[in-house]
């Protein structure tokens, strides 16, 4: 049983972390509140009033009136509507709400603010930047899926998108200094042999877990040559657009949104706001950033994404607000007919055992982050290189689920984050069939579910101290909850 309810444990907290911050980022307001001078908090026009406690930082409160509020842990409310919003969305998104009860999303989202709180305390920082960064990405999507920053502030029930991304701004940087804090807490947690050991032949073998079917990957990428000429025009187009708004005074706003590539910037005029030397944008970006005066235009420059001009709105003190128009230049057909040619070459040569795919891919493929490693993919979730045939990206799984080891994909398009085709081919290194767990074979993932029962009883424990030190109120209607830790302090 103690495998299974370490899994089960494992799952539960995984699914229920994909859902809450799915939620919170899009849905969930953090409200902080402040006592005013009777000891009495106001959070929407509710009254909380708190009971007193010795060691809590946050200053204690008198009264208490559950009106809407769920729960309050240290300066955080939790709302009734929260909870219900995250049913909602759950629906919406055609998830199963069967097995997910109010109890464990009120316990989870008090785990949340537990650690958020105690980050406060521990003095740990989230930059702005970051977080707008986090923010411009998720609007970014919600655009491409709306199809307007007006419909998905319509649809979130906001008057306007600056109302969104207030929201949240302030939901994720609740779930930022959560997830800071939860790993300042496991992160000198380690399992020796010897404990994987006597975890994993601690578990009657009728109750080891059966892992299902997976396989290893590899792919050689070819992208089509972009000329000179197609770089010329591209700039030549963005430096007509630059001399337009500097000899007659055209709106670059206007002009972004007319013309800009960029899905994320291009509907609010190419604006991204609070940019620091810090943020998550590339180097050749920032440096054009905090190299202009406010109201200038660069040069077209060149970034991973794509050519840009960049134009300084506003300059405030360490941030910067610019806007930027984005584009492409043309991949012509000839370069893709030679792209073509090239990695048919590449197939019929691996495939008459010329050649090995790693060294065709070492040799050929235009891919940085797997040509060095003869093309081997690495699972982005959890980071070795063993996909799930039943979780992969369905354009992968499409290419590969019919191949045998060592045979090769036919060749496809694939396109990046940034719009850019590139001709594909892959191959499986490997396949592991579904089986029961061993020892030998299955150490490294056995390794991992001992080091996670390690991390429950290290976060459990901390948890509990913390939760005695945290002012906490519970409504009434949750009382009755099991929760995991000592919520209810009985």
């Amino acid at each position: 049983m103690l495998l299974k309810q370490i899994i089960l444990k494992s799952i539960k907290m995984n699914k229920l972390l994909l859902i809450l911050l799915l939620f919170t980022a899009i849905l969930q307001a953090q409200t902080v509140v402040e006592p005013d001078s009777t000891g009495v908090v106001k959070s929407n026009d509710t009254v909380v009033a708190q009971k007193t406690l010795k060691r809590d930082t946050i200053k204690p409160f008198k009264r208490y009136k559950a009106e809407g509020v769920s729960a309050v842990v240290g300066e955080y409310v939790i709302l009734d509507s929260d909870i219900d919003k995250a049913y909602v969305e759950m629906q919406s998104q055609g998830m199963s709400i069967e097995d997910i009860t109010r109890c464990q999303l009120m316990g989870k989202l008090m785990e949340d603010k537990l650690y958020a709180h105690q980050a406060k305390q521990d003095s740990i920082l989230v930059p702005d930047a970051e977080i707008n960064g986090m923010i411009d990405q998720q609007l970014q999507y919600m655009v491409s899926e709306l199809g307007s920053e007006e419909k998905v502030a319509a649809y979130y029930r906001k008057d306007n998108i600056a109302d969104l991304r207030k929201e949240l701004f302030e939901a994720n940087k609740s779930i930022k200094l959560a997830s800071l804090m939860q790993q300042k807490v496991i992160e000198k947690v380690e399992v020796t042999p010897e404990e994987v050991r006597t975890f994993f032949f601690s578990i009657p073998e009728e109750e080891r877990p059966v892992f299902g079917a997976e396989i290893e990957i590899a792919q050689i990428v070819i992208d089509p040559e972009v000329t000179k000429q197609a770089i010329d025009e591209v700039k030549a187009k963005l430096n007509a657009i630059r001399s337009d708004i500097i000899d007659n005074g055209a709106s670059f706003a206007t002009k972004a949104v007319l013309y800009s590539k960029d899905p994320g910037s291009a509907s609010k005029g190419g604006l991204y706001q609070g940019v620091r030397r810090d943020s998550p944008w590339a180097k050749e970006f920032k440096d054009q950033a905090f190299s202009l005066l406010e109201g200038e235009i660069s040069e077209p420059f060149e970034t991973e994404f794509g050519w840009h001009i960049l134009y300084v709105e506003k300059i405030r003190g360490q941030e910067v607000d610019v806007r930027h128009i984005l584009m492409f230049p043309e991949v012509s057909q000839q370069s893709i007919d030679a792209a073509q040619k090239k990695i048919e070459d590449i197939k019929a040569e691996i495939e008459s055992g010329e050649i090995t795919f790693a060294e065709a891919a070492r040799k050929n493929s235009d891919d940085k982050e797997t040509r060095n490693n003869g093309g081997q993919l690495v699972n982005p979730i959890t980071f070795d290189t063993k996909f799930d045939l039943t979780k992969m990206d369905p354009t992968l799984s499409a290419q590969v689920y019919n191949l045998k080891e060592g045979q090769v994909s036919d060749i496809f398009t694939d396109r990046d984050r940034t719009g850019k085709s590139s001709l594909k081919i892959l191959t499986v290194t490997k396949k592991y069939p579904e089986h029961k767990a061993d020892y030998a074979n299955d150490y490294e993932r056995i390794k991992q579910l001992a080091l996670r029962e390690k991390q429950i009883k290290v976060i459990n424990k901390w948890q509990n101290e913390k939760i005695k030190d945290t002012y906490i109120s519970i409504n009434q209607d949750y009382q009755n909850c099991e929760f995991a830790g000592d919520w209810l302090k009985k």
